[in-house]
């Protein structure tokens, strides 16, 4: 169960339900290295826009239903993972961190931490362990029920922009937008990791680190595994500043360690 990072939609195509899961995701790509691609023994329902609980898209609740018709939850489920929050909205503001990337690209007012307050962030501020946990707890305590032998592991998101800087850099075709004002768009990615952590410790539920499993090659970096705006990637087998096939598969693997399948 996920967003559009495990998703990692591309902007053509559709597989039916409005959901686009392109075999370069890092769950396509882990069942692949488990041999339970292409089986009904795997069951991928996340989806390019999904969130906890904002909106009427598919959010958690939504995806445990459609998973467990697809008959995804018994005795037999070993792993669950769940990669969700920031397509959300948090405390007071009504921005997203997606879709309001535009934040990002806004060359006259930046993405500085003003913007939670002019509702174009989510408010990093109402970002924590105890509230992410209260959100995600109904889905979690379904899981334990139904499929009460699996583990089930909260998906942290990848290094996108390091969280030592204030800076973002985003790859537009052959150059690179820079946004020197992202500090509001940075630290809430950061609130969001803390959260993540936190959650998993008060659930009583694994947490994998896919930022560490990425550090180094966020999208400023010289070896990104970030895909651009204008990419191939981003067309046809990712998503714009989404993980590329290349860092979905460091990611399938760490994951694949870590649950020692």
């Amino acid at each position: 169960m996920g967003d559009s990072f495990t998703a990692t939609a591309p902007i053509l195509g559709d597989r039916g339900d409005g959901c686009v899961r392109p075999p370069t995701s890092w769950p396509a790509q882990l069942a692949d290295q488990i041999g339970l691609g292409g089986t009904d023994r795997f069951v991928d329902v996340s989806c390019n826009g999904g969130t906890i609980d904002t909106g009427e898209g598919f959010t958690l609740v939504q995806q445990a239903r459609k998973a467990a018709a697809a008959g995804a939850f018994g005795p037999a489920t070993r792993a669950v993972t769940i990669q969700a929050g920031w397509n959300d909205t948090w405390g007071s503001s009504p921005g997203r961190a997606f879709p309001s990337v535009d934040c990002l690209l806004d060359v006259i007012r930046g993405c500085g931490l003003d913007a939670a307050d002019q509702g174009r962030l989510p408010d990093y501020r109402a970002v924590s362990g105890e509230v992410y946990a209260d959100r995600v707890r109904t889905v979690v305590d379904y899981v334990r029920y139904y499929a009460p032998n699996a583990e089930i592991v909260l998906v942290g998101y990848p290094e996108v922009f390091a969280g030592d800087q204030a800076t973002a850099c985003i790859q537009v075709g052959a150059g690179i937008a820079v946004q020197p004002n992202a500090a509001g768009y940075i630290t809430y990615l950061t609130a969001l990791d803390a959260a993540q952590r936190d959650a998993a410790r008060i659930l009583g539920v694994d947490y994998f680190d896919a930022l560490a499993a990425t550090k180094g090659h966020g999208s400023c970096t010289g070896d990104p595994w970030i895909g651009g705006i204008t990419g191939v990637d981003s067309l046809y087998v990712g998503a714009p500043i989404h993980p590329t096939p290349l860092g979905n598969s460091v990611v399938a693997s760490a994951l694949r360690d870590r649950l020692a399948f």
